[in-house]
């Protein structure tokens, strides 16, 4: 069985079984509210428009986001924001990996931050969480398809929390006139693949 990670001592936690990044008082990670989707929408918007971390090209409007945050939820998947003094400055969730139903003990996640809140721990606290509830809810592994292989503040996230390089798929992507690729990256959840739910019923 993977060993837990340590408890964390006043001010500071821990992700992966590596020390991170000071607390900050003033942030809150909480369970992500429909009154929270404009802001989402915005952060979204931000990613499509100027980043690789999505493929996406067209942004999303805060109807279309109702719906895919309402699809996840009502799946039984974890969708996370953090605050800093009240304003949503990022957030996370897991959805399926692959909706063929022998994946369903897998998730894929996502994080997307303001562009001024990069840097300051708040991907690598809402992975943190992320990855708690996911185990508490069952799952099995964890997947990040990170955008672009220059995307070294994502995947150092990711490494920190204590995924594994799966391997690169080049030149899967075109956006911004450049190709890009995806890389992929792998954690354990809970037992993982130590054994097997006994709640499965599927042959």
């Amino acid at each position: 069985n993977r060993r837990k990670a340590p408890a964390s001592p006043p001010g500071l936690f821990f992700c992966g079984g590596q020390k991170s990044c000071p607390s900050m008082p003033a942030l809150e990670i909480r369970p992500t509210i429909e009154a929270d989707l404009p802001a989402i929408t915005e952060i979204y918007r931000h990613a499509v428009l100027h980043g690789t971390a999505t493929f996406e090209l067209t942004p999303p409007d805060v109807d279309e986001m109702t719906r895919r945050f309402r699809a996840l939820v009502d799946g039984g998947y974890p969708y996370f924001v953090a605050t800093l003094d009240g304003v949503v400055a990022g957030y996370a969730y897991a959805g399926a990996y692959r909706p063929r139903p022998a994946y369903r003990f897998t998730v894929e996640n996502s994080i997307y931050l303001r562009p001024a809140n990069h840097r300051r721990g708040i991907g690598l606290r809402l992975l943190h969480r992320l990855i708690e509830e996911c185990e508490r809810r069952g799952y099995r592994q964890m997947i990040a398809v990170i955008g672009d292989s220059a995307n070294a503040g994502s995947v150092g996230v990711h490494t920190a929390c204590g995924f594994q390089l799966i391997g690169t798929h080049p030149n899967v992507g075109l956006k911004f006139g450049r190709w890009l690729d995806t890389v992929m990256m792998q954690r354990a959840l809970g037992e993982g693949a130590a054994t097997v739910p006994k709640d499965d019923g599927a042959q």
